[in-house]
C-alpha cells in the first residue's frame, strides 16, 4: 500500500471517542485494532526504508571516514515528513479502510 497518498494529518489530532467506538462498541478493541495496524505499518514502511538505505551501505573499514550523501539524507528526510503510523492507522479506521474481527474469529467485520 502506499503510505504517502493517504491523507492523514501530519500533526496529533483530538479524537471523539465516542465516533471512534461506535462500530466496534469496545473503547480497548478499537484501540487494539488501530495500534496493531499502526505496528503493521510501522513495520513495512521500516522495511521499505531499510532497503532504500542498503543501497549507500559502506562496508566495515570505510566506517572511519565519515561522509554525506544527500540523496540518503534526502531519502530519510521524505519519511521523516511522513504522518507518524499511529496517525496513518487511525484514519484508515476513520475511513473504513481496515478488515478485522471482533469476538468470534466468524464475525467478520468491515
Amino acid at each position: 500500500m502506499d503510505y504517502k497518498s493517504i491523507k492523514a494529518p501530519k500533526n496529533t489530532m483530538t479524537r471523539d471517542m465516542n465516533e471512534l467506538t461506535e462500530k466496534v462498541g469496545n473503547v480497548y478493541e478499537t484501540v487494539a485494532i488501530i495500534s496493531k495496524r499502526a505496528n503493521q505499518i510501522s513495520n513495512a514502511l521500516k522495511r521499505e526504508l531499510d532497503s532504500k538505505l542498503a543501497d549507500f551501505a559502506v562496508p566495515q573499514d570505510a566506517l572511519d571516514d565519515s561522509f554525506e550523501n544527500k540523496e540518503q539524507i534526502e531519502i530519510s528526510r521524505s519519511y521523516e515528513k511522513m504522518p507518524k503510523s499511529t496517525l496513518i492507522a487511525t484514519q484508515e479506521f476513520i475511513d473504513e479502510q481496515l478488515i478485522y474481527r471482533v469476538g468470534n474469529k466468524d464475525d467478520m467485520l468491515k
